[in-house]
């Protein structure tokens, strides 16, 4: 529960609230008012931590400390979660092999770097009649991440999404974090 929803002292609204101290001790049900002036004689506050209860769950703690040490969990695990971000390579169908070449290492690049990539290729024109040559350059694309030695899996096969055809690559669980292209 985040530390600005929680109410604390004379903002508790429940008749009767179950209160524990600050030792963890269980000091039973009290009236909000008598579990206040506990709180106020041991120079702490009563914080309610568990307001869904029948009676809710108060507890007597040092608020500011308390809350100091939520943000600071909040503050750590942040900083442990991991972010993908989702690049983007566009090309055509009618795509040489040195350009095909070209954006397969870029492509290699990004899943080194932890990202998903989603490769996509347009059709313009007439090239809408066949688009089974853009899966065919799909295909392609993934034969030279093979080739390369390029951990990846596929998360989306090709997908027709109005004039583009798409397949999103991630990295492969063994390949992420290397920073390294694996070589077999």
């Amino acid at each position: 529960m985040a530390t600005k929803d929680l109410r604390i002292n004379k903002q508790i609204r429940a008749r009767e609230v179950f209160v524990i101290d600050a030792d963890g001790n269980q000091k039973g049900i009290m009236s909000v008012y008598d579990a206040v002036a506990f709180a106020d004689e041991q120079g702490l506050d009563l914080v309610e931590v568990s307001p869904n209860a029948r009676p809710p769950v108060c507890k007597i703690l040092d608020y500011g400390k308390y809350r100091y040490e939520q943000e600071k969990r909040m503050r750590e695990a942040k900083k442990n979660q991991n972010i993908i971000k989702m690049k983007e390579i566009r090309m055509q169908p009618k795509i040489e092999r040195h350009d095909l070449e070209t954006k397969s290492k870029f492509i290699g690049d990004f899943l080194d770097e932890g990202n998903k990539v989603k490769v996509s290729i347009r059709f313009r024109g007439r090239e809408l009649a066949h688009t089974e040559l853009g899966k065919v350059v799909l295909d392609k694309i993934l034969a030279q991440l093979t080739e390369n030695g390029v951990g990846y899996n596929l998360d989306r096969g090709a997908m027709m999404e109005g004039r583009m055809m798409s397949m999103i690559v991630s990295p492969s669980k063994s390949a992420t974090g290397s920073g390294k292209k694996k070589n077999q």
